[in-house]
C-alpha cells in the first residue's frame, strides 16, 4: 500500500471550533487532524469546481453564448401563469 508524504501544518483556529472538533472526533472515534484533512479536502475541490464553472460561464459570456437579461425575466414572470413560457436556456 502506497503511503501518501504527509506535510505538517499548524494552525490557529477559534476555541469554540476546536471544542466542536474534539466533540466530533470523540464521537466518531476519529483523530481530529483526520476530520480537519476531509474537511479542508471538500472544501477545496468545491472551490475548484466553483473556479470551473466560473472559467466556462465566462468563456460563453466571450463566446457570445448568453441570454439577454429581458428573455429570462418574461420567462420568469411567465411561471406563475397557466401556460409558462419554455426555458430559454
Amino acid at each position: 500500500m502506497n503511503r501518501m508524504e504527509m506535510a505538517g501544518l499548524a494552525v490557529q483556529i477559534p476555541a469554540p471550533l476546536a471544542s466542536k472538533l474534539d466533540t466530533l472526533a470523540h464521537r466518531m472515534q476519529c483523530a481530529p487532524d483526520k476530520l480537519v484533512e476531509l474537511a479542508l479536502s471538500s472544501w477545496l475541490a468545491r472551490e475548484e469546481e466553483d473556479e470551473k464553472l466560473i472559467r466556462e460561464a465566462l468563456d460563453d459570456v466571450d463566446a457570445g453564448r448568453v441570454v439577454e437579461h429581458s428573455v429570462v425575466q418574461a420567462w420568469a414572470d411567465s411561471l406563475d401563469a397557466e401556460n409558462p413560457q419554455a426555458t430559454p436556456f
